[in-house]
């Protein structure tokens, strides 16, 4: 995925209220964005950050700028739009990236489904092969190589864990995708000091045959793309 204009460059000030974050510009100026990222961020706020804005081009918008990315650590950009994966999925499995999502008729987002009255965020379907759901998670945080999730507590990541389960219960496929973002991650794991019960139901889900891939970024200013499969471990 490219982006479709030049983004701007700066240097974050601070984030606060969770959805706004201050961003001196290279050329002096200070702006206050739109975080598109209700997570922690941990690791990815750090105040002096080198990041990237896009520019909606609307000035109806009270907050017209967006911040797309952010230097993590030297040389590891790191894409923290959860906007983003959904279309960075859709994208690789579409391009046949994702093997073992290919070969099916339709693709379909947004789909309402589940006891819990959920939206699942891709369905491929095929009179063949069936359907199967896909549930696609932004992973943010990395630590010595580690990609964690989620980065705070996530109740909702649990709910859809559930549903999946409620899928292939009744023999579609149900997949959790962990879309990395950064492209200094070797693995994915669940973040078990940060959310325990997410952990215990992302273990029970693979147990009851649920998928579970992750894929890795290459992220940079120009674009987002997803490149390479990382496991998912689940000690």
């Amino acid at each position: 995925m490219d982006f479709p204009a030049p983004l701007i460059p700066g240097r974050l000030i601070r984030r606060y209220k969770r959805f706004l974050a201050d961003v001196e510009l290279d050329d002096g100026r200070v702006v206050t964005a739109h975080t598109p990222n209700t997570g922690s961020m941990a690791g990815c706020a750090e105040p002096g950050s080198r990041v990237w804005l896009s520019d909606s081009g609307n000035p109806k918008r009270k907050y017209p700028l967006s911040w797309e990315l952010v230097e993590a650590r030297a040389g590891v950009i790191v894409g923290i739009n959860t906007a983003l994966p959904n279309r960075l999925v859709k994208e690789a499995v579409e391009q046949g990236v994702v093997e073992s999502l290919g070969g099916f008729a339709s693709l379909r987002s947004e789909v309402p489904y589940g006891a819990e009255r959920s939206r699942i965020d891709l369905l491929l379907e095929d009179e063949v092969r069936g359907r199967c759901f896909i549930e696609v998670k932004n992973v943010t945080l990395v630590e010595e190589g580690v990609a964690y999730f989620p980065d705070a507590v996530s109740e909702r990541g649990a709910k859809h864990l559930r549903e999946l389960m409620g899928v292939v219960e009744q023999g579609a496929r149900g997949v959790i995708f962990f879309c990395v973002q950064r492209g200094d991650a070797r693995e994915v794991r669940p973040a078990d000091r940060i959310d325990p019960r997410y952990g215990e139901t992302l273990r029970q889900a693979i147990g009851a045959g649920v998928e579970a891939l992750a894929y890795r970024a290459e992220v940079s200013p120009r674009s987002v793309e997803l490149v390479t499969p990382l496991p998912v471990v689940c000690p």
